[in-house]
């Protein structure tokens, strides 16, 4: 837990990122608060504010004397969140941005296209590199 918003915040992020990210499958168990709390060393109520976040958007559900489980199409309801506020916190700023300097919409496609190819091929290591990988 590192950064300003509040830990109880941070948990149930963490908790949407690992059913995105299909590390928490859909009617699959969530850790208890009690190992939120041991794993982080916060307070169960902490942790239990957290995991409530998720049981109150339907993204978690209780069975009782079992634990928290992982809704049917928790992933997907989350996905479509991410996707709006991903819009709404970066797209349309960007959108305003560009038209601020006069980029009209083909130009900042392939601005992006560009972006992401620089990105993919820093990302991918060379075959001159995979040959010294291999050796």
């Amino acid at each position: 837990m590192t950064d300003e918003r509040p830990i109880f915040m941070q948990i149930a992020e963490r908790v949407e990122n690992d059913i995105i990210d299909g590390a928490l499958p859909e009617e699959g168990q969530v850790p208890s608060t009690n190992e939120f709390a041991a794993f982080y060393r916060i307070n169960p109520a902490t942790a239990l504010k957290g995991v409530n976040l998720l049981v109150d958007d339907g993204i978690l559900y209780k069975k009782r004397g079992i634990g928290m489980f992982v809704s049917s199409g928790a992933r997907e309801r989350l996905v479509s969140k991410r996707r709006d506020r991903f819009v709404h916190e970066y797209l349309h700023p960007l959108l305003a941005e560009a038209a601020k300097l006069g980029i009209s919409p083909t130009q900042l496609g392939e601005l992006l296209r560009d972006e992401a190819s620089a990105t993919a091929s820093a990302a991918t290591p060379t075959s001159a590199s995979r040959k010294e990988q291999l050796s």
